[in-house]
Formats: structure tokens, C-alpha cells, sequence
């Protein structure tokens, strides 16, 4: 290798391995691309304010002498902002360095001369593919009206409103299902095309020495057009027997194509209607601080969704069977269709950063057995609940990672027998537990800076706020105690976890409080 091929190798090595460079570069392509992620929403809303503000300048130009100010704004701010936009899209559209890096492998694995020519085409027809892609073009149009000494170029203008359309969610998602149907669309195209141009001949032919109105073969053709489309404006009307014949064919084959696009659009929607789901789940997710995830809409996971939507949780439901997913949508839940035993959909829904827990109540047992070694593939501490149909599914779901492990079957049995020995203590659990009279069990975690860690049982005044402690949660190393009715002596730490019973408003009252007391002994801790 010559010096300079080395320089280039080494240097395509250098940015392969540099964290920074990459983390740099993974940032900018989601602030341009993710229109989900947050600086990319505060990004597109940026440049949708700069877009509209400078259409306005160049309109109000027309009639008006702009202000010294609005020529500076327009040239230099709004220009370059542009241009910094289209040189960061060319360069995140690809990477150069991993061309260069695959071409020297391959000439070291098949014992070949590296060849820096046939790179660099490599890399500038990669280029060049994203220079002549149709948001690319309208950028680069987009920047032409800011040189205001040529006045035709401000044409050019309608660029920057068309432009827009790369910030709107929607219309992104419209033109990648119409994109999806090109074919299709290109060849209602080209018949319109044909069907125009057939008829604005025949059209000239038999009305250009009859018919004031069509004195070229631009007017055949305006007429065709205008035809065809079914708009019919009227300043055109064919007077040979022959021109009007033309017309009706004319207009009978505009109605057909005008159908049959419409049909094509209507079934890309349809083929990518999970997808646009699957958006809209993700774009919920970027709102929710945290959420459940429900797998398997089945009747326990309908319960679970009318307890957790009446607590005001955020929760998603997931099912890869589409008649459980539209039930759940009709019911009023975010659902979509996917499999939750990929781990590439639990990235998506970014589980391991935001959901509290994931809750497994699919019919089938080995399937909740491989939606839980995927969730614990993820994360290792999120909290894992898993439904069990059959005793034999229990040590697998254990050695799949699941926390807790609810079994029907055993539930109902074991709540008949206490029924009919201990009725009334049934009745006064269900009325807690679902939450009748205001009164309900409550789960109290004892963060690092809250005014409870250290102290004893004793020292909490649990009549005062009107609640009964049923028991604390303690951790041992990575195992949980849970301990009845504890002595006033026992010590609260970081971590445990109160259970106590009462009325809704002395539950918020009594966690009012400690956040008022935490926030402020943090303060005076700093």
C-alpha cells in the first residue's frame, strides 16, 4: 500500500474503534431521523419555525423592501442552518470508513491489491444515491432562493414549503406506504400519461380548425387533462360530433384509473396498518416515564387492564394474535400486534428503561416460558410475573427467571376453601382489594432520602394517619422477607417496603406528607 491508502485505512480504523465519534455520530442521526426522540421533536419544530419564517420574508418581498435585519435573518441565518442540515444528513446517510474497512478485509481474505480507485467510486455513488433522492433534492432547492440577485430563482421558494414535509410524522408515514406500492402508482402514472396524451392528439386533430378555443397542442392537452381528472372547468368544450365522442371515452378511462389508484392507495394502508400501530405505541412509549407491559390479552389480562386503567398506570398490551389485539384496541387499551418473545420488540418498547414490570398472561405456557428467558436475556432485576395453567410449567418458569407465579387453578381452590370456612374475611379482602368503600392495601417503598429510614416501627405514629401496617418487605441481600405485624422496635432501611391498609385519602395524605419531608431533608443534607 502507498502512503496515502495506508493514511485512509488507518484512519477508517481509528473512527471504527472511536466510541466518541460514533456516539457523536449516532446522536446526530436520531435528532435528524427519530421524530420521536425528543431533541428530534425540538429539532423539527426549529426548523418548521424556520421554514415558515423565511416563505414569509420572500413572499413579503414581492411588494415590499425588506428591512435590513430580515435580509441578514433570511441570507446568513436561515441558509445556514439549511446547509448545516443537508451536510449533516449527507454525512450520517452513510459510513465511509466501513466502506473502506470491508474492501480492505476482503483484498486481505482473497489476497488481492487493495484498490483505492474502485473505493472511492464505491463511496460516491453511495453519495450520490442520497443526492439524488427526492427529500435530498428538495433540500438543496430549498437553499437556492437566499441568493436574491437572480429574482427567477426565488421560484424556488415552494421548496422550502415543501420541505415540511419531512418534519410531520404523518406525512413521513404516507409517503413511505405510498413508496412501498411504487410500482404500482408509477404504472396509474404512466396510463394517465398515455390516456393524455392520446386523447389531447385526437382531441387537436379533430378540433384544432374547428374550435376557437384549442389553437395549439397545448390546449389539446390542458384539455385532456383537465378531462380526465373529472374536473371539467368548462373553458374548453369539444363541437364536432367526433371531439365529443373523444371526451366520453375520455372521461369514463379518468374515472377507472382515478378508482384503481384509489384502490392501490387503500390496500398499502391496509398491508401497513401494524405498522403504523406499532409508530404510534412508540411514539406513547417517549411520553410514558414508566409503564406496564402486558403479554397475552387473555381474560386474566382483561382483569389486570380494568384494575391498572382505574389506578391510572400506564400500561401496553402485546399479542401476536390480531382478533385479541383488535379486542383490546375496541376496549379502549394500547395494544398492537408482535411477538413478545423477540427481544428485538422488548428493544422497541424499550423495556429494560422504562417498564416496572412485565406481566406474562398468555394462554399457553411455553409461551410465557419464552417471553420470560427474553425479557431476562434484556434485564436481570425487572420485576417478572408469569401466568401457570399446569404444575409441570412451574420449575421452567423459575428457571426462565420468572419473580412471581400465579397459578388459577391453585388461586381458586384455595379461595374456596377459606370461603367456606372464613366467609366474611373473603368478603372484607375482596372489598380491599377491590377497592370498595375507599379503603384499599397500599405498597409504601422506602427510597434513600425518605424521613422513614432509620427509624422504628414505634416511632411512626400510624393512628395519627389513621392506617393499620399489615407488614414490612425487607431485602436480604438479593432475597425477600416479608414480616407480619413487626415490634415497634424493628428498624426501617433504604429499600424495605411498607404494606399498609386504609382509605384512599389517608393513603395520599400520608405519602403527601413523607414526600414534603424527604424533599426537605435532602435539602439541608446539600
Amino acid at each position: 500500500m502507498n502512503k496515502i491508502t495506508k493514511i485512509l485505512v488507518n484512519l477508517s480504523f481509528f473512527l471504527n474503534d472511536s466510541v466518541k465519534y460514533n456516539k457523536i455520530k449516532k446522536s446526530c442521526k436520531k435528532i435528524l431521523e427519530d421524530q420521536n426522540y425528543k431533541y428530534g421533536r425540538y429539532f423539527n419544530y426549529f426548523m418548521i419555525f424556520l421554514i415558515i419564517s423565511s416563505v414569509g420574508i420572500v413572499i413579503d418581498e414581492v411588494k415590499h423592501p425588506l428591512e435590513h435585519w430580515l435580509v441578514f435573518y433570511d441570507l446568513y441565518i436561515v441558509t445556514s442552518v439549511f446547509i448545516v442540515e443537508y451536510s449533516a444528513r449527507f454525512w450520517v446517510y452513510n459510513d465511509i470508513h466501513k466502506i473502506i474497512i470491508e474492501e480492505f478485509q476482503d483484498s486481505l481474505f482473497l489476497e488481492k491489491k487493495f484498490n483505492i480507485f474502485e473505493v472511492v467510486n464505491k463511496i460516491i455513488a453511495k453519495k450520490i444515491e442520497y443526492i439524488l433522492s427526492p427529500l435530498a433534492v428538495i433540500d438543496i432547492l430549498a437553499i437556492i432562493p437566499s441568493f436574491r440577485e437572480f429574482r427567477i430563482l426565488r421560484i424556488f421558494i415552494l421548496f422550502r414549503a415543501f420541505k415540511l414535509l419531512r418534519y410531520s410524522n404523518n406525512i413521513t408515514h404516507f409517503m413511505r406506504i405510498l413508496s412501498s406500492k411504487k410500482s404500482e402508482l408509477l404504472m396509474i402514472v404512466f396510463l394517465f400519461l398515455f390516456a393524455i396524451f392520446i386523447s389531447g392528439v385526437s382531441i387537436y386533430v379533430f378540433e384544432a380548425h374547428i374550435n376557437p378555443h384549442i389553437k395549439t397542442i397545448y390546449d389539446a392537452f390542458y384539455w385532456s387533462l383537465i378531462t380526465i381528472t373529472s374536473v371539467g372547468y368548462g373553458d374548453i368544450v369539444p363541437v364536432s360530433s367526433e371531439g365529443r365522442s373523444v371526451a366520453a371515452i375520455i372521461v369514463f378511462i379518468g374515472i377507472g384509473l382515478v378508482a384503481l389508484a384509489t384502490s392501490i392507495i387503500v390496500s398499502a394502508f391496509n398491508e401497513n396498518d401494524e405498522e403504523l400501530k406499532a409508530d404510534k405505541i412508540k411514539g406513547l412509549i417517549d411520553k410514558f416515564s414508566n409503564y406496564y407491559l402486558i403479554c397475552g390479552y387473555s381474560h386474566l389480562a382483561e382483569l389486570l387492564a380494568v384494575r391498572l386503567k382505574t389506578s391510572g398506570d400506564d400500561f401496553i398490551i402485546i399479542d401476536n394474535d390480531s382478533e385479541r389485539v383488535e379486542k383490546a384496541t375496541k376496549d379502549g387499551y394500547f395494544a398492537y400486534k408482535a411477538d413478545a418473545s423477540k427481544k428485538n420488540v422488548l428493544l422497541e418498547l424499550q423495556m429494560s428503561q422504562k417498564a416496572l414490570a412485565v406481566i406474562t398472561l398468555a394462554h399457553d405456557d411455553i409461551q410465557n416460558i419464552f417471553i420470560s428467558l427474553s425479557v431476562r436475556s434484556l434485564s436481570k432485576s425487572i420485576m417478572l410475573i408469569s401466568r401457570m395453567r399446569h404444575k409441570h410449567s412451574y420449575k421452567k418458569l423459575k428457571l426462565a427467571g420468572v419473580d412471581k407465579i400465579i397459578s388459577a387453578v391453585n388461586m381458586s381452590s384455595m379461595l374456596i376453601s377459606t370461603l367456606i370456612n372464613k366467609p366474611l374475611a373473603i368478603e372484607a379482602i375482596n372489598s380491599i382489594l377491590s377497592g370498595k368503600k375507599n379503603a384499599r392495601c397500599e405498597e409504601i417503598i422506602i427510597y434513600k432520602d425518605s424521613p422513614l429510614t432509620g427509624k422504628k416501627i414505634g416511632e411512626i405514629n400510624m393512628d395519627f394517619y389513621k392506617l393499620i401496617l399489615l407488614g414490612v418487605s425487607k431485602k436480604y441481600d438479593m432475597i425477600r422477607d416479608f414480616i407480619f405485624n413487626p415490634k415497634d422496635d424493628f428498624v426501617l432501611n433504604e429499600g424495605d417496603i411498607l404494606v399498609v391498609l386504609g382509605y384512599n385519602i389517608s393513603i395520599s395524605n400520608f405519602k403527601n406528607v413523607m414526600k414534603k419531608r424527604s424533599i426537605r431533608y435532602a435539602r439541608n443534607k446539600r
